[in-house]
């Protein structure tokens, strides 16, 4: 499964062998491609052609052409969704707000104090967690606010660990 944005309109978009699902509707097409970037769509009594203009794998975007109309969407997959319901979904500063934990465990080190200026990647505790220790790691540049969790305490999955 994963997310489209599309002119701040979000689309949940699942695809197996038999059909595609668009917000839980089934979706038949039939589709040609023109060329390496171009295709051509066919729904019902609708014909539409689409160009792919723009692809960036790091953002995540495509810019196409619909018709006469260009456009760009944005996607997700389910680890971007996975990040996201974690509350680790920041790209850039100031829209970092908080750090769920990912699964039960026990908070074996905490890294980061009230006030610590954090970068993308630094780590900001150890979660042990089926016996492993897991490092959680910052998704980008924030000021810690408040650590809500204390060393040897227990946590439990969502359970939010630290506040941007």
């Amino acid at each position: 499964m994963f997310s489209v944005i599309l002119q701040d309109a979000t689309y949940s978009v699942e695809k197996n062998k038999e059909s595609t699902l668009i917000n839980q509707q089934a979706i038949t097409w039939d589709l040609k491609w023109m060329g390496d970037r171009k295709i051509h769509l066919i729904q019902g009594s609708r014909s539409l052609e689409a160009e792919l203009l723009n692809l960036d794998l790091e953002t995540k975007s495509l810019q196409i052409r619909l018709g006469h109309k260009t456009t760009t969407l944005q996607l997700k997959d389910r680890f971007d969704l996975l990040l996201e319901q974690m509350g680790m979904n920041a790209t850039g500063a100031g829209g970092l707000k908080e750090i769920k934990a990912p699964m039960p465990g026990l908070i074996l080190d905490l890294k980061v104090a009230p006030g610590d200026l954090v970068k993308k990647g630094d780590v900001l505790l150890i979660l042990e967690a089926m016996k492993m220790e897991n490092s959680i790691k910052s998704p980008g540049d924030a000021v810690v606010k408040e650590v809500k969790v204390s060393l040897k305490q227990s946590v439990e999955k969502n359970q939010i660990l630290i506040q941007f």
